[in-house]
């Protein structure tokens, strides 16, 4: 069990069966009273945000949460299909928990993914995919206004916008944390 001084940004915590991660926090010590922490968690299956304030003193039971290492092997109908990379068991994700991270995934790709109870409630790309550019429009000969961009659709579907320099082929490092293109690899 946690105590209410354990919680910090990133606490996995189970409230009437559902987990949830601890988004925010404020520890409060008013001048008249019993100090309180206030929080903001969010529930790993729905994705809602509550505000909860907890007592000093009060017990946090903590979630049964397993980060397992996996390899996406493919999508069909049914979801996204994983690999866990010890035991070569293979289990399928609904694409609602996969979200809009699914537009970055590739085939054979490792992220680590959370399990709650042996369920897949999310994933963690990594920092950083490269990912081929399939459609973009030429730059255009002497616009070299600082900072100008163009629309690129990369091989897994996504729209992000480049450097007008890109052409259709080139390889490019995204940053999964804000969709951002970061630089083009050989």
């Amino acid at each position: 069990m946690y105590e209410t001084s354990e919680i910090r940004k990133g606490l996995k915590i189970e409230i009437d069966g559902d987990p949830y991660v601890v988004v925010d926090f404020q520890f409060v010590k008013p001048g008249k009273g019993n100090a309180f922490t206030r929080t903001r968690i969010k529930n790993l299956t729905t994705g809602s945000v509550l505000d909860r304030t907890y007592k000093s003193g009060e017990r946090l039971k903590p979630a049964n949460m397993d980060e397992r290492n996996m390899q996406f092997l493919y999508k069909d109908d049914n979801g996204f299909n994983f690999m866990d990379q010890e035991s070569y068991d293979q289990i399928t994700i609904p694409a609602k928990v996969i979200g809009d991270d699914a537009r970055y995934l590739k085939e054979n790709m490792e992220l680590m993914v959370l399990l709650f109870n042996g369920v897949a409630v999310s994933i963690s790309l990594p920092n950083f995919v490269v990912l081929e550019v399939v459609e973009t429009d030429p730059g255009l000969k002497g616009d070299t206004v600082s900072g100008a961009k163009k629309p690129a659709t990369l091989e897994t579907g996504a729209v992000i916008y480049v450097p007008l320099f890109v052409e259709r082929g080139e390889k490019l490092r995204i940053d999964t944390r804000t969709f951002e293109y970061v630089e083009r690899v050989k």
